[in-house]
């Protein structure tokens, strides 16, 4: 047993260039998670902000007393001020800066993570995508790697790509949802997407057959793929190539922050020090490969009681999205513990397809008969605006709109503040936007319309000048939700 756990706690003897690239790419994903933050969090949910933590906080200790504190880890529990947000994001921002220059990486990665678990708390709402969750882990297990690229370090990256590919493949199986079954999800994904952007509408376009075949390597990248991972070598590098081809062709037609960014970071682990020493010059190489890192045996068994926790945590999530039944209490309660901390979560990405798109134009008046349109930095709005590109900024509050039309309460309730918020002007929401219609005082009325919204065509577009037409459905929420 002793020599099995030496040789897994052992460096990795081909994976000390990728790790070595690994940590300072993951840097730079964290720095721009950290400064998107930076430019939102204040607005989102500082005391003025849409979601305020401090109330959800004073809620949670109502509802949960004690238990509140481990159910909601978070630095802000001390401090939510606009400060306190506000530095934490510059603070991370700064840290990854510390891990790409390759100063105090372990001790760096940790803080990074204890802030990023803190938004993430504090963020509510707005920070509960998978893209969140996938930095976590993904830092979380760095810190580790930082101090020794060990083989069980990187089989648990291995296993985290592998849950991100295949649960998003099965997830779109298990869910049902006929295109999905007949290899039509492209034709509505480009138009129907949360934030596209002009790539979007040329994708929209392509011929019929295009569509249907990228569909069908969608489903093959991350239903068949994924298996590649635990294979020989020649399957790994398949693997990786053609996971990072899925992932461009995503960042060339949708906005999707930085996730398949981190997608294709996470593939570097499916390559091998021979390939990566190729892009890098010598003498680093060389200064790299000679480090011969020592096995410290309270790492190595914080590594093997963390991993163990977090795999068995990814296992049981596994098995309720599989066969839909709950887990023992004995299980769920430790890893309902892990998951708050961004941890063994499960992952789904679109698992089904909206077939329409409708949005939401909020509009207000001084005198109930002339209506101004307040306008968002990215989603859809003017018909001639082109759609934007923001990767690998995350806007998340225009990413959420998208959420409110199928007239969830969960959405609906955050949103009812926010509107709150734009009847009394507070100005660190309405920078949020892109144009306050009234900068100087609040309107009297506002109301919100729902529009459908559609790509116009090539020769619509030639005509004028418009990339969306638009059909008027009602005034929100007296409209009929959206489905899916």
């Amino acid at each position: 047993m002793k020599r099995w756990i030496e040789y897994l706690l052992e460096t990795d003897p081909g994976q000390k260039l990728t790790s070595w690239l690994f940590l300072r790419l993951l840097a730079i994903v964290y720095f721009i998670a950290f400064a998107s933050l930076s430019v939102q969090i204040v607005g989102l949910v500082g005391p003025d902000g849409i979601l305020p933590f401090e109330q959800a906080a004073q809620e949670g200790l109502a509802r949960f007393g004690s238990r509140a504190w481990w159910m909601f880890p978070s630095i802000f529990w001390l401090d939510a001020s606009d400060a306190a947000l506000q530095c934490a994001t510059w603070a991370g921002a700064l840290l990854s800066i510390v891990v790409f220059l390759g100063y105090w990486q372990r001790t760096a990665l940790t803080l990074m993570f204890v802030l990023y678990v803190s938004l993430l708390t504090a963020g509510q709402t707005f920070l509960t995508f998978q893209w969140d969750i996938l930095l976590l882990e993904s830092g979380f297990f760095a810190i580790f790697l930082a101090s020794n690229p060990s083989r069980l370090v990187i089989f648990f990256f291995h296993w985290l790509l592998f849950r991100l590919r295949f649960l998003s493949g099965l997830s779109k199986i298990l869910s049902g949802d006929p295109s999905w079954a007949n290899l039509t999800a492209l034709n509505y994904y480009f138009e129907t997407q949360p934030l596209p952007h002009v790539g979007s509408w040329y994708a929209h376009h392509l011929p019929e057959a295009v569509l249907r075949f990228g569909t069908g390597f969608t489903l093959f990248a991350e239903l068949i793929v994924p298996f590649f991972i635990f294979m020989p070598r020649p399957f790994r590098i398949t693997a990786a190539i053609i996971t990072t081809i899925l992932q461009l062709l995503i960042i060339a037609t949708s906005n999707h922050n930085w996730i398949n960014i981190l997608t294709i970071v996470l593939c570097i682990f499916l390559l091998d020090d021979r390939i990566v020493s190729r892009v890098m010059p010598r003498t680093l190489v060389k200064a790299i490969i000679e480090r011969t890192p020592r096995i410290r045996w309270p790492s190595g068994v914080a590594l093997m009681a963390f991993g163990f926790a977090v795999f068995a945590t990814s296992l049981a999530s596994f098995y309720v999205r599989v066969l839909g039944q709950p887990v023992p209490p004995a299980v769920e309660f430790p890893a309902d513990v892990v998951r708050h901390y961004g941890l063994g979560h499960i992952y789904h990405v679109f698992p089904t397809m909206q077939t329409e798109r409708q949005e939401l134009e909020i509009i207000g008046s001084m005198d109930g008969r002339h209506w101004r349109p307040y306008l968002f930095k990215y989603k859809p709005g003017p018909l001639d605006r082109a759609p934007k590109f923001n990767v690998p900024h995350q806007p998340r509050l225009d990413w959420q709109m998208w959420f409110v039309p199928p007239h969830f309460p969960d959405q609906m309730e955050w949103f009812d503040r926010f509107m709150e918020k734009l009847a009394r002007g507070e100005k660190k929401v309405t920078a949020l936007l892109e144009k306050n219609p009234f900068p100087d005082r609040p309107p009297r009325f506002l109301r919100v319309a729902v529009w459908r919204y559609h790509y116009t065509t090539p020769a619509e577009r030639e005509q004028t000048g418009n990339w969306w037409k638009r059909e008027f459905l009602g005034f929100y929420p007296d409209t009929r939700p959206r489905r899916p």
